[in-house]
């Protein structure tokens, strides 16, 4: 019994992200997601680049492939002064295309200064779409962006993200899975309310004229006085919450990213991203009132569990009762699992996993709560914005 409030927190944020989110979607149906087909804005792709080697040339010409109009697009590539062959790659891929830009910071400025260079220079803009270095756009995906700015105050849309090595190993096709469930079923509840608290830096369009409103407050984040290079996109899209703006989430618009396929890859990325968790909820107490009450206590709900669950493993295995929680987890990691076979039947086999591929989430979940939470709350000052490593990647050939 003296672990029941975390009990109740447990299934406050479950019925929020698995019932009333999917629910309220349902509900509303065409409703959910309002479209303006007329709506033909100057959009600017910007690319914040560094040590991505190949990739950029391979997400470039992706973006050249869009069937939104050429003579609407321009695509801004910010170099961050890659250590490797990276800008040779952007240039090669800009060649015979005069609508796309390599830039080159003058010092390592970190991903969100290095964008905002780009929207500063792109003056004729009125969208700004921001695209990862690392991932291919689907040939739709600005056209599905750009039609669901419905009203001025619709500031920014974010698209999905899926795995593109998914096959590679069990590591990838777990992640395959936890994606698909952080985007599709996660998100409803915000959505719903148009209130979307993390769209992805992988892909979202945002109005140019609310990126340069909030400049001064990226600019100038930091921790103790320290800047910090990490959870920018969640960062800048609440920022965009609280200044009143709605944000939008659609599964029309994706890409396709790598994801990590090894243990020491994933445990980074884990940490990188658990830090951004903390430190936005933690920040967004003081205007979280300002949400949609429901939106509010799921917002406070979730930092709760974020804070207490690992307090629940820690008391379990302290009291022999690790399996216990272990089988709980299996359980609905299991049921999810089969809520993911039945949702992806449809698709051909090489765009889905088998379910049984979630499984080692079970054992995954409790180890990275027990250790990370507190892990990262213990370097919140980390400044390094770098996904995958600091090494310098071997340069490839040239096509």
């Amino acid at each position: 019994m003296e672990l029941f409030p975390i009990h109740l927190l447990f299934i406050v944020v479950l019925m929020n992200r698995y019932i009333l989110g999917p629910f309220l979607r349902r509900l509303k149906g065409r409703r959910f997601e309002r479209v303006d087909d007329t709506y033909r804005p100057k959009v600017a792709i910007v690319i914040p680049l560094f040590n991505e080697g190949q990739g950029i040339y391979h997400t470039v010409r992706a973006l050249l492939d869009q069937d939104y109009p050429s003579e609407l697009t321009e695509i801004i590539v910010v170099d961050d002064c890659s250590r490797d062959d990276s800008v040779a790659w952007a240039t090669k891929a800009a060649e015979g295309h005069p609508n796309v830009r390599v830039m080159r910071n003058p010092e390592n400025m970190g991903k969100r200064k290095g964008i905002n260079r780009g929207v500063r220079a792109a003056e004729d803009a009125e969208i700004i779409v921001s695209v990862d270095s690392d991932v291919v756009v689907e040939r739709s995906a600005v056209r599905q962006l750009v039609r669901r700015f419905v009203h001025p105050n619709v500031a920014a849309v974010g698209g999905r993200t899926f795995v593109i090595n998914r096959h590679q190993n069990w590591l990838t096709r777990m992640i395959e899975i936890k994606f698909h469930f952080a985007q599709k079923w996660l998100k409803d509840l915000e959505r719903s309310f148009r209130q979307v608290m993390c769209l992805s830096g992988c892909l979202t369009a945002y109005r140019r004229s609310v990126l340069l409103e909030l400049e001064p407050i990226l600019e100038a984040r930091a921790i103790a006085g320290i800047p910090i290079k990490y959870g920018e996109d969640r960062f800048l899209t609440r920022q965009i919450v609280k200044h009143d703006y709605e944000t939008v989430y659609t599964l029309d618009a994706y890409c396709f990213t790598a994801a990590p396929s090894t243990l020491a890859g994933y445990f980074s990325q884990q940490l990188r991203w658990r830090r951004s968790n903390l430190v936005d909820l933690i920040c967004g107490l003081s205007h979280a009132w300002r949400l949609h009450p429901v939106i509010t206590v799921h917002y406070v709900s979730q930092l709760a569990l974020l804070l207490a669950y690992p307090v629940v493993i820690v008391h379990n295995l302290l009291n022999g009762e690790f399996w216990d929680i272990l089988a709980f987890h299996f359980l609905v990691i299991g049921l999810l699992g089969f809520i993911y076979r039945l949702e992806t039947r449809y698709l051909p086999e090489d765009r889905r996993v088998h379910p049984a591929s979630f499984l080692p989430m079970a054992l995954l979940m409790p180890v990275t709560y027990a250790l990370f939470t507190p892990l990262a709350l213990l370097t919140l000052d980390s400044g390094s914005w770098e996904t995958r490593g600091s090494p310098t990647p071997a340069q490839a050939p040239m096509p």
